[in-house]
């Protein structure tokens, strides 16, 4: 249809979407733009084309976009205007999820952290200041969208306001109201708007708002009439839609990898598409999360959300079609017809093997040991140097530390992701066991406790807040403070990180703070510490330190997973790319994603490895063509360790 002459629209006496005046009903997938190495966005809409999907369902998390007030990216892999015009050129329709919160199991569910500079603010309601910079947003935002809606020539078919509002505590229908107003005038009267809710009776009164089109979500095993029942309860006429069919359910740290049958879910998305429902299925096309924006969830404790997003997901995190990808491409093509062609094949993995690191000396002029290789399997030694953090403040800190009389957050410190060190001296001998402790819930998220430079222990924000110390007057204290992710979803999502209280003595307070904000990426991503290699004062494998060497492919540069054996908890850094955090001992995430992308060939390939809590005696590192999820150690074997 010619632009004049388009649009999208609903039939509330057919009960059904008009597309150009013509029935019509989508069926859609998830992808998520900022989870997917740019070079892979083809690949992956290709096969969700080819799978039968008429459509996919696109977040764009504000965070991800404006990193400071009034600072905007839209380059390389934040180009989600590239992004949406290749769903358009694989002739995929869009609907698009602009929040300005989305969930999504991503950091703060999108809301940038910098709104919790003003501590009193009131996030997802009409608090004036939260709404002025939701504003803000929108005006660069929703103007790069209008010319890609459907009426104007494009393929975006309809835009979600907010997202599963009715969860959320606040019920501020003023809120949405105003939300509606800016939706309206920036992309104007013709653009189909909508919410997303559950399905329960108070969501779903608090979550809608007349103006805008109302749809629920639920997951297999639902009972389809009823689900849909909630959704007639507010929307007596339209189309049904399913905005969020889970395909698959996300990950916690310390809980067993979530797995939904293929049959299960085929069987749940016929029996919708035989009532004439619009499915979106909700982690359906879903990829790799970096360190800076995995989330969690609150639900009477903080649960942080793995690294990884691939939730047994159909098409998997390196974007191989499943046994599940194909059940649903058979159900869809007894309602519709499938593209004509093959599904595009997986990606090549390849299996690198052992890289062993050894602990050499940094050669004053800069040079490391020659390559050797193992005698028994010939995969390459790792050449490599250690550090312990806090021997290299000066790197990671270039502006030096921030005195204060007591700890400050992450958010007064303008610190938005990753570490903080909080270090102090010890004001009294302390010759027996003292009790050095936090008040409960405010280690935010997790405190590796060095004293005199020697790791001592863990205290975190729903565990243990106490640890014993002996030491002398004036020795150094120091508190590594990492942010585990912001809650994404829950009651509230106003998340502050870092030491929300003052860290006692024996039920006295600590004081005379230096306060050290790390910019550990940025270091990596500018060659450090390849590009000056460090030394280490103190040589033990305990506590938070750097593990960093080079290793070559073999001429060509696949896919991969790493496995991280004997190894504790920590970040790991391919060519300076972020590729998340690990946490060997608590799982079920065993393996992290390596895309291709990131390796270099013909040359060296850098890695720094950031452990927290303590190498294996021998470090290796295992590089495999599969992933390992399902390995899962308890909090009370965590005890243990």
């Amino acid at each position: 249809a010619a632009p004049s002459a388009r649009s999208f629209r609903l039939d509330y006496e057919h009960n059904c979407f008009l597309k150009d005046g013509v029935p019509f009903r989508y069926i859609s997938g998830s992808i998520h733009y900022a989870r997917v190495p740019r070079p892979a966005w083809r690949d992956r809409l290709l096969k969700m084309y080819m799978s039968g999907l008429s459509a996919v369902q696109v977040y764009i998390p504000w965070n991800y976009h404006e990193t400071l007030p009034g600072v905007y990216d839209f380059t390389g892999n934040r180009d989600v205007e590239a992004f949406l015009d290749l769903t358009a050129e694989l002739g995929l329709l869009v609907i698009l999820r602009p929040g300005p919160y989305i969930c999504a199991e991503w950091e703060m569910g999108g809301l940038p952290a910098w709104l919790l500079w003003k501590p009193d603010i009131i996030l997802r309601t009409s608090d004036p200041a939260y709404l002025a910079a939701v504003d803000s947003w929108l005006h660069v935002l929703l103007p790069k969208i209008k010319p890609r809606l459907y009426q104007h020539g494009g393929n975006i078919i309809s835009v979600q306001v907010e997202n599963e509002y009715g969860s959320y505590y606040a019920c501020d229908h003023g809120y949405l109201r105003h939300l509606l107003g800016s939706f309206r005038a920036l992309l104007g009267s013709e653009v189909l708007l909508f919410t997303t809710d559950s399905t329960q009776a108070e969501e779903l009164r608090c979550g809608t708002l007349q103006g805008l089109y109302a749809t629920v979500d639920f997951g297999p095993g639902s009972n389809v009439t009823e689900a849909f029942g909630a959704q007639r309860r507010v929307e007596p006429k339209g189309p049904l839609v399913n905005s969020e069919y889970y395909t698959g359910w996300l990950d916690y740290w310390g809980e067993a990898h979530a797995r939904t049958s293929a049959a299960w879910v085929a069987r749940g998305l016929e029996d919708m598409l035989q009532l004439g429902a619009s499915i979106n299925m909700q982690r359906l096309f879903l990829q790799l999360t970096s360190l800076s924006w995995p989330g969690a969830d609150y639900k009477d404790q903080y649960k942080p959300v793995t690294t990884s997003y691939d939730y047994d997901a159909p098409l998997s995190e390196a974007g191989d079609p499943t046994e599940k990808l194909f059940a649903i491409r058979t159900v869809i093509s007894k309602f519709q017809p499938l593209p004509v062609g093959p599904m595009p094949p997986a990606s090549p993995k390849y299996a690198y093997g052992w890289v062993a690191l050894r602990k050499v000396s940094a050669c004053p002029e800069g040079c490391t040991a020659p390559a050797q290789h193992c005698s028994t399997c010939q995969h390459p030694f790792l050449s490599w140097q250690y550090a312990d953090l806090l021997d290299v403040l000066d790197v990671l800190c270039p502006s030096g530390p921030i005195q204060s009389q007591f700890p400050l957050t992450f958010e007064a410190l303008k610190q938005a992701h990753g570490f903080v060190v909080y270090h102090t001296r010890l004001p009294w001998d302390i010759p027996d066991p003292a009790t050095l402790a936090a008040p409960p819930h405010s280690i935010c998220d997790r405190g590796y406790v060095m004293l005199q430079k020697k790791y001592q222990g863990t205290l975190d924000r729903d565990g243990q807040t106490t640890l014993n110390v002996t030491g002398r007057a004036g020795d150094t204290l120091d508190m590594l403070l990492e942010n585990m992710g912001r809650i994404s979803f829950g009651a509230n999502t106003s998340d502050f990180k870092g030491l929300l209280g003052n860290l006692s003595l024996n039920s006295k307070p600590l004081s005379n703070w230096l306060i050290y904000p790390l910019a550990i990426d940025t270091a990596v991503q500018q060659g450090w510490p390849h590009a000056a290699l460090p030394e280490s004062s103190s040589g033990g494998r305990v506590g938070p330190a750097f593990y960093t060497g080079t290793f070559e492919t073999p001429g060509f540069a696949w896919d991969t997973f790493v496995k991280f054996p004997g190894w504790s908890k920590g970040l790991l850094w391919i060519n300076g790319f972020n590729l998340g955090r690990y946490w060997t001992r608590r799982g079920p995430q065993q393996t992290l994603f390596v895309p291709g992308s990131v390796l270099h060939v013909g040359r060296p390939n850098n890695i720094t490895v950031l452990e927290l809590e303590g190498a294996p005696p021998t470090p290796l590192l295992l590089f495999l063509d599969r992933p390992l999820y399902n390995r899962t150690l308890g909090r009370s074997t965590l005890a243990t360790k």
